[in-house]
């Protein structure tokens, strides 16, 4: 029985280290950084995750669901700050079922390497970098980060899971095995925590917490945006995203007065809410953003890319984590074939992974990128309220038939990303028509014309 190496053990390299060991393979996991386990958390330098209907039925697949759950904060729609300091809460879905979930990836990287060190078929190993991949030979060169020591080791097969910045995927670029572009985007990002308050000062509505917690906040404005996303511990995350060197943008923010300044006009409930807005600020890092185009994800049926390492997006859909998750759903029904240990069988089933999962890695990188339009922007507008006000009276019109495009991504993932994308192109078609004739009458002809 072949061994499976995995080089990454983020959410994703971890999950899928623990479907293969419940399958009963032997699996050895390595990732570069520390053992989450013994070392303190990274800060300021991810966002956030969205736990959406994807990722939870992965977990549920890894028998993992149950696990996760107290980590999680439910978000059953956004609440938008407007520029005068009003709010107002837009439901994501209709349905109570319709929720999605923060989930901190620190929790979220404990639980799963927690799950993994129980479990007997997986060696994991941390503080170890992959230096280079050698698929004809099957070999990885390996460093030791406490010793500096490099040494090589054999496999089997080998999945990269080691996220946007892949060493796996460089040294097949590098030895010309694998094409990949990385677009980036001309806004970065950076990270800021939104404190609980006290006890004492605890707000009679929302506890400890500074805002509601049972949403996420968006504070758009045009062309760049504040988000915050709820913790269990009374906190919330939040996340600026701003031009790299326009005007407004990080470029422009190099003092505390500067920084205090822009949040005290653009966000001050926001402002009010972090007592050490300048010093935070200045702390944590300034992270860019892109998405990643790999022409080729698998090499001799030895070797795959999977998650960010394969097809890496801008987070603004909420579904880089549930693509990986949904990735390592569909890799583990691929692998159950009886004859997987065979070379022609496992190539032409990891082949066939990456021939039916392009395009929905595609469909979601696009979603993402028009995802960002309408948070920073759109959402402000009376004409998207009315859209999603009429989108809203379709679904319950023609259940099952017209399902708003949001919701087949977050909440429907027996709809593929690509078939999503295909029927919202339509769905805007039916919109529009219905929105020039001020009422709904006509929608089922329109829908029929649409194919929907």
């Amino acid at each position: 029985m072949r061994r499976y190496t995995v080089i990454g053990a983020g959410p994703v390299g971890t999950l899928m280290a623990l479907m293969l060991a419940n399958r009963g393979r032997s699996v050895r996991l390595i990732e570069r950084r520390a053992d989450p386990r013994t070392a303190p958390p990274e800060r300021g330098r991810s966002i956030n995750l969205a736990m959406a209907a994807r990722g939870m039925l992965a977990l549920e697949r890894a028998g993992l669901a149950g696990r996760m759950r107290p980590a999680l904060m439910p978000m059953p729609g956004r609440m938008v700050h407007d520029g005068a300091g009003g709010t107002a809460f837009l439901r994501y879905g209709q349905q109570d079922h319709e929720v999605i979930y923060a989930l901190s990836r620190e929790k979220l990287n404990r639980i799963l390497v927690d799950a993994a060190a129980e479990c007997p078929g997986i060696e994991l190993r941390f503080s170890t970098r992959c230096l280079d991949v050698d698929v004809a030979a099957g070999n990885v060169t390996l460093r030791n980060e406490h010793d500096g020591r490099d040494y090589h080791e054999s496999f089997d097969v080998l999945l990269g899971a080691d996220g946007a910045g892949s060493a796996v995927r460089a040294a097949l670029v590098a030895r010309d095995l694998v094409d990949a572009q990385e677009l980036p985007l001309d806004h970065d990002y950076k990270e800021l925590i939104i404190p609980a308050a006290d006890a004492a000062a605890a707000d009679a509505a929302t506890g400890q917490y500074a805002f509601e917690p049972r949403a996420l906040h968006i504070w758009p404005r045009g062309g760049y945006m504040l988000i915050a996303l709820p913790n269990t511990d009374g906190s919330f995350t939040a996340t600026l995203f701003l031009s790299r060197d326009g005007d407004p943008g990080f470029g422009r923010l190099r003092s505390d007065a500067a920084v205090t300044r822009f949040f005290e006009a653009q966000f001050p409930d926001a402002a009010r809410a972090i007592p050490d807005l300048a010093r935070q600020f200045a702390a944590h890092p300034q992270g860019r953003l892109g998405t990643l185009y790999c022409q080729r994800w698998q090499v001799d049926g030895r070797l795959l890319l999977i998650g960010d390492a394969a097809h890496a997006i801008v987070p603004f859909h909420g579904q880089g984590l549930n693509c990986g998750f949904e990735d390592c759903r569909l890799l583990d029904h691929l692998l159950c074939d009886p004859d997987v240990d065979e070379p022609a069988v496992r190539q032409a089933l990891l082949q066939q992974f990456e021939r039916e999962r392009r395009a929905d890695t595609n469909a979601i990188a696009a979603m993402a990128l028009e995802n960002y339009q309408e948070m920073r922007d759109t959402v402000r507008s009376p004409q998207f309220l009315q859209r999603q006000a009429l989108a809203a009276k379709l679904e319950r019109d023609f259940p099952g038939r017209f399902i708003p495009r949001y919701s087949m991504v977050m909440f429907h993932p027996e709809i593929s990303y690509s078939e999503a994308q295909r029927r919202g192109i339509a769905q805007q078609r039916v919109l529009d028509a219905l929105l020039s004739r001020a009422g709904p009458e006509g929608a089922e002809a329109l829908l029929e014309q649409a194919g929907l």
